[in-house]
């Protein structure tokens, strides 16, 4: 056997699984947080900042092994993952929301950033895929988040037609997973009567809110509405927050097939 070969034979080296094994992040990380932070007008309690270093490591560890972002420098994670993410908080805040609901979780945002700005009693993070979801399992075990934050590896669909579930959450949020249309079908049947669902998109969203003019009418969404992010680097981000007006038919969402065959 050459040399090369029983190289990749090697088993991989365990994940790391504790914050305090992990180098700390770069002080670029902390200086574009903060200014961002500024930006948003938004205030970290230390405990909260603690679970976002905590993540950020965690996902800076595991993405090399596991394809969690094509994100890896930290002062790119620090804008474009985490201040994006907290770029909800204030909304989420005025409106005293306090549990969501994260769709298509991936490495962790919005869900994680945004469980811990805003203190939340549950925050429910979503992802159909098993690795993801262990990895998002591990870093809320790490951070101290388990009486408060879960993650499931469960569908969309499946969950939204689980009772449990339908129509039980104050907010529902979904950041680089679908079209609007398709978010309003999947994610509006979670929001609880006067929630909201949030969607983060890039501008300009008006072809995308043209497109879903018929999943809001089935849907029975209220007015959008779409917020700019105030961060240096995210001008061209949004915020297009749809809020649960009136009663939602039961056969929504429907099953990934039907949704092809007859979008909205």
């Amino acid at each position: 056997m050459q040399p090369q070969e029983g190289a990749l034979d090697r088993p991989r080296d365990p994940l790391p699984t504790f914050v305090q094994d992990l180098a700390p992040l770069p002080t670029v990380f902390s200086d574009i947080l903060e200014k961002g932070l500024r930006a948003l007008d938004l205030d970290l309690p230390a405990d909260a900042r603690a679970v976002i270093d905590g993540h950020v490591r965690l996902l800076l560890a595991w993405t090399a092994a596991i394809n969690l972002t094509a994100i890896r420098d930290p002062a790119d994670v620090a804008r474009l993952h985490v201040l994006d993410s907290l770029a909800a908080a204030p909304l989420l805040r005025a409106r005293g929301i306090r549990r969501l609901l994260d769709i298509g979780s991936g490495g962790g945002f919005p869900g994680i950033p945004l469980a811990a700005a805003l203190g939340s009693d549950r925050t429910l993070l979503v992802d159909s895929v098993g690795k993801k979801v262990r990895f998002l399992e591990t870093v809320i075990t790490a951070t101290g988040l388990e009486r408060r934050v879960a993650a499931e590896a469960r569908r969309s669909e499946t969950i939204a037609h689980d009772p449990r579930d339908r129509e039980a959450w104050p907010a529902v949020t979904a950041r680089a997973v679908a079209s609007l249309a398709e978010l309003v079908e999947l994610g509006l049947p979670l929001v609880a009567p006067g929630g909201v669902l949030v969607a983060w998109k890039r501008h300009p969203v008006d072809d995308e809110l043209a497109a879903a003019r018929g999943a809001l009418r089935a849907l029975s969404a209220g007015r959008p509405q779409v917020q700019r992010v105030p961060v240096p680097g995210l001008e061209d981000h949004r915020l297009v927050i749809v809020p649960r007006d009136g009663q939602i038919d039961a056969r929504y969402p429907r099953d990934p097939a039907e949704r092809r065959r007859r979008p909205l």
